[in-house]
């Protein structure tokens, strides 16, 4: 059965980031949740933050900016 409904945990997982930087995402509007007891991210939002965010640094999620090689 496909999944549709991923937790902070399994995100972190997809993402390969700690939980920590899931809940920043979450916390400051990048990923957008729903909580059904916990917070869950739904695959079209997961696919949708990939999409928007495809070549973009978020290291650091105040100054997000395009990815440079040097």
């Amino acid at each position: 059965m496909e999944e549709y409904l991923y937790t902070v945990e399994e995100m972190a997982k997809i993402l390969k980031v700690n939980t920590s930087t899931v809940y920043k995402l979450i916390k400051m509007g990048y990923l957008t949740t729903l909580k059904l007891g916990r917070y869950k991210i739904t695959k079209f939002e997961l696919l949708r933050f990939l999409k928007k965010y495809n070549g973009m640094d978020l290291t650091d999620l105040a100054d997000v900016k395009e990815v440079t090689f040097q």
